[in-house]
């Protein structure tokens, strides 16, 4: 018997209930085991061998994020898999749900506005950044926003939900609020009202720490746990807290992920097989975070920033990877922890139901070495902009780009013109950057070559405010120069005032030898695959010193999953067939990028780098992923 037989037979006469110390579906008992699989982060031809996978594991459900920066990503153009947007292919999440009901799993849908998630700006918009909106608050102009947005995604899925004979049995609202530490409980009643007014009919939860306090929740909707270790502890303050409701543990932390620099993050399958039993005899549901974490493609990663007076050093942007340490690794492989669920799953399931044979994992080669053959640099770059503003400094949002929503991602370039430079010249930057920036004067790379951690303490990142390059002995006149800044990813987790945030030179003046420059061409590069492709007049590739993209052709007869291998580059990210796949940076911890086969296509490919430093003019793969940190 299927668990949709089992749970469905008779007809369905009510959904979820959480009116006893326990669940029961459609009147009868339940314990979930749910696993995290974010249909964003997977591709599209995969979503159902992900989702058998899990299931075979024993689970009876599958919890996803919805990303609103994806599906809104201008004002008002909503994408739900047949937009435009580069991202279109992943955005069918109503295709996502229905394949999860085939493959016998009921689905946990968690629609933010706010996802946190280690993506963008947890999952916000940043075309909201253009105006002086409060979020995550009942601010009127935030609420307007979200409504819209909410009253696209909700009619897509209203009609999936359980007790309409669709997957969906639970829905959160918004995610991990009492971290703000600036409760606005009419912002939470407010979304509340938004879901049952537009038909969500299904039990609503909201989810924070336990031991973090319970300021995020609202009364008659289910409080849930996020935790790692310590589940006695953490599972007998949710007791305390709701004692005649049933307990589930929303997001149990399978490992963790990484930030560049970090050594990659591992959790033993024993010390997480520990903490599981704990939750489970403890009589608590649960839901792995992440039970296959995916990839971040391109460039909406998340970051980590502390601000302490406007203090940005200790930003710390995260890696493509979103591997997790998962029972299911990036690439849909099974792990130690993968048995380990099965197993402990297998224990402690009351309800017994049938469960599909383990599928068989996907081929993967390392392709044979590619030769770059072709390169523009990053004058033939600005040369091909559609678009070049005459501007004061000013960050990516506030460009009057993209029907007025500005620019979320990429690099922007700052242009200074007929710039006369004495020898010995300074060149100052106020305040801090957002997030790296690279110095040419007349296609000349001034930037020093990043080599190792330490290089990162000085100019051109993040971590120095006030950062000062000297510019050499030769002096320029009527000089070109280019400063070329790079988006790492926006803050996506923490209190209220860490999500103010901007990316590019905003925060004060560039001098040379203390003179401010003040007229500046500002070209955006956002690297989508329309422009990408279109480019033209290539020349042969040569060592260029300095940022440039870089273009290698292969064919291949069977297109299958691979790793690239940048290793042997230094810093910037990788294009395959238009699509930006991911970032990469030599000093780690990740050193190979997860390419999927059905990016790739039988017969010719290409793969695009663009390389801030110093190139390596062969592109390599692997079979398997590579993770290592330099000092």
């Amino acid at each position: 018997m299927t668990l949709y037989q089992y749970y469905t037979d008779g007809g369905i006469s009510e959904g979820l209930s959480t009116n006893q110390p326990h669940f029961t579906l459609n009147r009868k008992n339940i314990t979930l085991y749910s696993g995290a699989v974010h249909y964003f982060r997977v591709p599209p031809q995969y979503w159902r061998d992900r989702l058998r996978k899990l299931r075979a594991a024993g689970l009876n459900a599958v919890e996803t994020y919805v990303p609103w920066n994806l599906h809104e990503p201008e004002i008002g153009t909503f994408d739900f898999g047949k937009g435009s947007s580069d991202f279109s292919q992943f955005l069918d999440i109503e295709k996502f749900l229905r394949i999860a009901q085939e493959e016998d799993l009921f689905a946990i849908v968690r629609p933010g506005p706010y996802i946190c998630a280690e993506w963008d700006f947890g999952g916000l918009p940043s075309w909201l950044l253009r105006s002086n909106v409060k979020i995550r608050t009942s601010d009127s102009l935030f609420m307007e926003a979200v409504t819209k947005y909410f009253g696209a995604l909700l009619q897509i899925l209203v009609p999936l939900q359980f007790t309409k004979g669709g997957s969906v049995i639970a829905v959160q609202i918004e995610n991990e609020y009492g971290n703000t530490k600036s409760v606005d409980t009419g912002y939470l009643e407010g979304l509340k009202e938004i879901l049952e007014r537009s038909g969500i009919v299904e039990v609503l939860f909201t989810s924070d720490t336990p031991s973090n306090g319970w300021s995020g929740t609202l009364p008659g909707v289910l409080a849930t746990a996020n935790f790692q270790e310590k589940a006695k502890h953490e599972l007998g303050l949710l007791k305390e807290f709701q004692p005649d409701k049933p307990l589930m543990v929303m997001e149990y932390w399978t490992g963790w992920f990484d930030h560049w620099t970090d050594k990659h993050h591992t959790r033993s399958a024993d010390a997480f097989g520990q903490v599981l039993d704990e939750i489970l005899e403890f009589g608590a549901s649960v839901n792995f975070y992440m039970f296959h974490g995916g990839t971040n493609w391109g460039f909406p990663n998340g970051a980590n920033v502390e601000y302490a007076s406007g203090d940005y050093s200790k930003y710390r942007p995260d890696t493509t990877s979103y591997d997790y340490d998962a029972p299911l690794s990036e690439a849909g492989d099974y792990t130690d922890k993968y048995h380990k669920v099965k197993e402990l799953v297998l224990k402690h399931n009351k309800v017994v139901t049938r469960l599909p044979e383990l599928p068989q994992l996907s081929d993967k080669t390392a392709y044979p070495d590619v030769q770059v053959t072709e390169m523009l640099t990053l004058d033939d770059l600005i040369r091909q902009s559609t678009i070049q503003i005459d501007s004061k400094l000013v960050s990516m949002e506030f460009l009057d780009i993209n029907n007025a929503s500005g620019q979320s991602y990429g690099y922007v370039v700052y242009r200074h013109e007929n710039t006369n430079i004495p020898a010995n010249s300074v060149l100052k930057i106020e305040g801090y950057v957002c997030d790296t920036v690279t110095v040419l004067v007349n296609g000349e790379l001034k930037s020093k070559i990043l080599k190792t951690q330490a290089d990162l303490d000085d100019f051109g990142y993040w971590k120095v405010k006030d950062s000062s390059l000297q510019l050499g002995t030769q002096e320029y006149k009527s000089a070109t120069l280019d400063l070329v800044v790079e988006n790492s990813g926006r803050n996506n987790y923490g209190k209220l005032d860490q999500f103010n945030q901007y990316k590019g030179l905003w925060q004060g003046n560039v001098l040379i030898n203390d003179q401010v420059l003040d007229t500046w061409k500002v070209i955006p590069l956002e690297f989508k695959k329309k422009w990408t492709e279109s480019l033209q007049n290539w020349r042969p590739a040569s060592e260029n010193i300095g940022p440039a993209l870089y273009k290698a052709t292969f064919e291949i007869d069977d297109p299958v999953d691979t790793f690239v291998d940048m290793t042997k580059w230094t810093k910037g990210f990788v294009v395959v067939n238009g699509f930006v796949l991911a970032r990469y940076m030599k000093l780690g911890p990740q050193q190979t990028a997860f390419l999927p086969g059905p990016f790739l296509k039988k017969g010719l490919n290409s793969i695009l780098v663009f390389e801030h430093f110093v190139p390596t003019m062969v592109i390599q793969f692997s079979k398997e992923h590579i993770f290592e940190t330099l000092a």
